[in-house]
């Protein structure tokens, strides 16, 4: 079968539209859009618009340009004043006030959809779109196509051109864009318009309920794209993230699950009302709870939606990502009475604790007020219900509410081999929240690329290679003795293997680790054996922990339940003698990070709780020592290692294992587990359990030799291609170009992974470093080849490939590494010098941060290097030389774009502190100190932007050590 190319792909999916009911509309352009928008405002809200009265209309749509300001416009009513017109013809004092519709969200079946194809917008550049869906005449649907045969990718990085260009363009109408739809016809994928936060890791198959994906694109119209799916979508599974200014928009098994409670609330049965969703961790269960909760609260017989949480996930996160759904719903207080307030005031959605509802059903104090509630019809939605619901507090629940209905939310359900015992029985998660609603479980995640795979290294002598280098003389195998687990010769012989490997695991601490231990004495030691090899100048990680001193954790295998402590009380109750680490422990971590916070009270505690997750997050903390707190629950998408030396077993494994797989960008290509203790067999029970014992592949990625074989295969292929990097200047034409462009990409990926093995050696792999480091110098010549050409409006086949720079691996090759080059090429012989010069210009050419300084350092080499008098002072000259000429571009940019200099100093700032950036127009518009034409400020701000991203490039980023 050929290639289909993409304009028969393009009509062929617009004739499919149409038969499913959409209108085709001929808009090409931005006067034939708001010609076709008054018609269609004015057909779906019966009136006639007088020109006066549209201008109006588009002043309110045009307000803001920002995608997430358009959104709220979208979802509100407009009250538009009519013109009255005298018989005379001339204007009345007097108005009407009418209110406009934009989109329907209850009447679905009431939106007018239109298709158009080939709309050209010309802002920076003149683009031309594929196809574009109308609602109600407004362009709220995105659709671009690549011919078979090519990266799905390359269509998303298009529309993120397109939205640099020119959707911003004219009346910006294109900026109401909710979602966007990418296809090369066999791939399909949709996400939400979340303008400067887009990540293709953010882009999702749609599913069937069975979770079995729809991938090819007519397959996917059929379903998807059928008007009132699309208009429910578009109404009702889309959220507006408030704390980060961005659009969501709910994958299939989040669509499914929130769907299935809706239902079940609208039909429940007379008995088992109950329901739980399985959903594997890290599949987004907080979204999918937070979306149910909401459609709830709008279902008049339903008196509250109460969203439930353990104290301990009442977190950082969890109030963040609660706040940002639906702002300032979250009291994080101690404060039982405020939630009985909320009980008795018109609050709808409750999200709070199981401690305070505990308490509010049970004091005397507040049971006064809570009575009347006893009836009333109130669903209760439960968040990790596999450890927070098996407690007295549920059945408390249950007897209190005589008009409730349950909804459980897990990753890892519990069942009878896995239950633990009380009282002589066993009760499940279905004994108690009856029926399963939807189940997402981790193969479907890996499948659907949710969540990474896992690589699992078992380290000590038992079942490995004499020449392993995980063949270490740590003990783990029938050993039951706590005297020997806990040995300090063990316990030394760990901690100088989590040193030593720490740094390959985290890609040189781009990520974080986490370290598991079987109990707090054992934690207490590892701690100070951390602490004492800082000490002696072994390792500079930042190593903190937190524990429960209520109790001596320890380990709980028998159940798999991660029991992480009760309720930590203030003043001198709990354990003294591990309060009393503890609280040095915290010293220390004020010490790193200028905190105050103590085990003096829960208030305290619980802050240092929060601030440290918050901290792992922003990768400020390298190694997070615990025995069970953050082991479940806890989600860090830059953590991407677990060390573990405990007996985790059934769910408590599984959750410990994916704290490590969120998915974050192509470096972090899987979750590292390293154990030591031997777990293999309770690993397969897990899976079993949880997935199926054909799941091993699919979760777990292929041991070393696989990926050195594949890797050096794909060496087979670039030197087929281009035998030297010095052939690839030499290539014939973009198609050999996009080859080589993807056949180096594919051996960075596998590099990348292989670097994150214990047993990895250079000498495995059939090209030669040198050759290596050649060709990735030969990539990024090509790809700011391909970048110095965007100017043009089809630049080439390669313009939307994703280069991945992120992939080229830095080590620590940063200015002060040039530095070091400098002292040695000012002591060397000539023939040294020769040698150390090509050393240093290799570096800067193989390193995307250094690239843009190899001119400035050339120079500093050719004309300043020769002046100094002692080697000793080359840091110091480099850094005059470097402040004069950062000084000298950043008075230049000031002049040259007349640009107010402390505004620009803290646009600069903030990029750096950050890491994101400046894209809003505030930021960029609000420096520029010349007066600008309406048609000026957008491609002034997108001049001005890339001239502060070059100067932080050069200047700034890889400066410091």
């Amino acid at each position: 079968m050929g290639s289909k190319s993409e304009q028969k792909l393009e009509n062929e999916l617009v004739a499919q539209l149409v038969a499913q009911g959409y209108e085709k509309v001929a808009v090409v352009d931005e006067a034939s859009l708001l010609a076709n928008l008054k018609t269609q405002l004015e057909a779906f809200n019966g009136v006639t618009l007088s020109e006066s009265e549209f201008g109006k209309v588009m002043n309110h749509l045009t307000r803001s340009n920002a995608v997430f300001e358009k959104a709220k416009v979208l979802r509100d009513k407009m009250a538009l004043e009519r013109d009255c017109v005298q018989p005379d013809g001339s204007a009345s004092q007097s108005s009407d006030t009418i209110y406009l519709d934009f989109l329907d969200d209850t009447d679905l079946e009431r939106n007018r959809f239109q298709v158009t194809q080939q709309v050209t917008m010309e802002g920076s550049y003149k683009n031309r779109y594929d196809v574009t869906v109308l609602v109600n005449g407004l362009p709220l649907l995105q659709i671009e196509l690549k011919r078979r045969g090519l990266e799905l990718k390359e269509a998303f990085n298009q529309t993120n051109r397109y939205q640099r260009h020119s959707y911003w363009a004219g009346s910006g109408l294109f900026n109401f864009i909710q979602l966007f739809v990418i296809s090369n016809g066999v791939n399909t994928k949709y996400y939400a318009n979340s303008r400067g936060n887009q990540s293709f890791k953010q882009t999702f198959y749609w599913a069937q309920e069975d979770n079995k994906s729809i991938r090819d694109l007519t397959d996917f119209a059929n379903s998807f794209l059928q008007r009132e799916h699309l208009a429910k979508m578009l109404s009702h599974y889309i959220v507006l993230n408030e704390t980060d200014k961005i659009l969501m928009v709910l994958r299939p098994y989040q669509y499914y699950a929130t769907e299935a409670i809706i239902d079940r609330v609208q039909n429940p049965p007379k008995a088992d009302r109950n329901g739980y969703i399985w959903h594997t961790t890290g599949s987004g269960k907080t979204l999918t709870s937070f979306k149910a909760s909401q459609i709830l609260t709008g279902h008049t017989d339903v008196h509250k939606v109460v969203f439930c949480v353990d104290r301990k996930d009442l977190d950082y996160q969890t109030i963040k990502e609660f706040n940002a759904f639906s702002k300032g719903s979250v009291d994080s207080t101690d404060n039982t009475s405020r939630l009985v307030e909320q009980f008795t005031d018109d609050t709808k959605l409750i999200v709070t604790t199981l401690q305070k509802l505990n308490t509010a059903i049970s004091k005397p104090a507040h049971l006064s007020k809570m009575e009347p509630l006893r009836g009333k019809k109130i669903i209760f939605i439960f968040d990790e219900c596999h450890r927070s619901q098996f407690g007295d507090t549920h059945q408390r629940i249950v007897d209190f509410f005589t008009d409730h209905q349950m909804f459980g939310f897990t990753g890892t359900p519990i069942f009878a081999e896995n239950a633990a015992s009380k009282n002589g029985k066993k009760r499940t998660t279905k004994d108690l929240f009856h029926k399963k609603l939807h189940s997402y479980v981790i193969t479907d995640a890996i499948k659907d690329e949710n969540v990474l795979r896992f690589s699992v290294e078992y380290v000590g002598r038992y079942k490995q290679k004499s020449d392993s280098p995980n063949n270490v003389d740590i003990e783990v195998e029938g050993i039951d003795t706590k005297e020997l687990m806990e040995s300090p010769k063990r316990l030394e012989k760990i901690t100088d293997y989590i040193l030593d490997r720490h740094n390959a695991k985290t890609k040189n601490r781009d990520f974080t680790g986490m370290f598991c231990v079987g109990s707090v004495d054992t934690l207490v030691e590892y701690y100070k054996l951390f602490a004492q090899k800082k000490a002696e100048g072994k390792h500079n990680l930042r190593v903190a922990t937190i524990f429960s001193y209520a109790a001596n954790e320890d380990d709980k295998d028998a159940d798999g339940i991660l029991d992480e402590g009760g309720e930590i009380i203030g003043g001198d109750t709990g354990n003294k003698h591990t309060r009393d680490y503890l609280e040095s422990f915290i010293a220390d971590y004020n010490g790193m990070f200028g905190t105050n916070w103590s085990t003096k009270d829960t208030k305290s505690f619980y802050g240092y709780y929060q601030d440290i997750a918050k901290k792992v997050k922003e990768r400020k903390v390298d190694i997070l020592l615990v025995v069970n707190m953050f082991l479940t629950g806890f989600d860090s998408k830059t953590l991407n290692t677990l060390y573990v030396d405990k007996n985790l077993r059934y769910h408590g494994l599984i959750q410990a294992y994916s704290r490590t797989n969120r998915i974050l960008n192509e470096v972090k290509s899987q979750g590292n587990i390293v154990v030591f203790r031997n777990l293999k067999k309770r690993t397969d029970e897990a899976l079993t359990l949880f997935s199926n014992t054909e799941a091993k592949e699919e979760i777990f990625i292929p041991p070393y030799e696989k990926y050195v074989e594949v890797f050096n295969q794909v060496v087979e292929d670039l030197t087929a291609q281009c035998p030297t990097a010095d052939d690839v200047k030499d290539l014939p034409d973009e198609e050999a170009e996009l080859a080589f462009v993807k056949t180096f990409r594919e051996l960075m990926r596998l590099r990348n992974i292989l670097e994150t093995y214990a047993e990895f050696t250079e000498t495995d792999l059939n090209i030669d470093p040198q050759d290596y480091a050649d060709f990735k110098s030969a990539y990024l010549d090509l790809y700011e080849k391909v970048k110095s050409q965007t100017e043009k409006e089809k630049v080439s086949i390669i313009d939307d490939v994703d280069f991945e720079l992120e992939l080229i691996h830095r080590d620590v090759i940063n200015v002060q590494y040039i530095l070091q080059l400098l002292a040695q090429l000012y002591d060397a012989d000539e023939k040294e010098q020769k040698a150390i010069k090509k050393r240093i210009l290799e570096a800067m050419a193989g390193d995307p941060e250094l690239r843009s300084k190899r001119e400035l350092i050339e120079e500093f080499i050719n004309s300043t290097l020769p002046e100094i008098k002692d080697a000793a002072q080359i840091p110091e000259s480099f850094e005059e030389y470097w402040e004069l000429k950062r000084r000298k571009a950043f008075d230049e940019l000031v002049k040259e774009e007349q640009l107010n200099e402390e505004g620009l100093k803290k646009v600069i700032d903030k990029y750096v502190y950050t890491g994101k950036e400046p894209l809003s127009n505030p930021d960029i518009v609000n420096i520029i100190d010349k007066k600008l034409k309406l048609s000026e400020r957008k491609p002034t701000r997108e001049r001005v932007l890339t001239k502060v991203i070059d100067y932080v490039s050069t200047f700034i980023k890889g400066i410091a050590a």
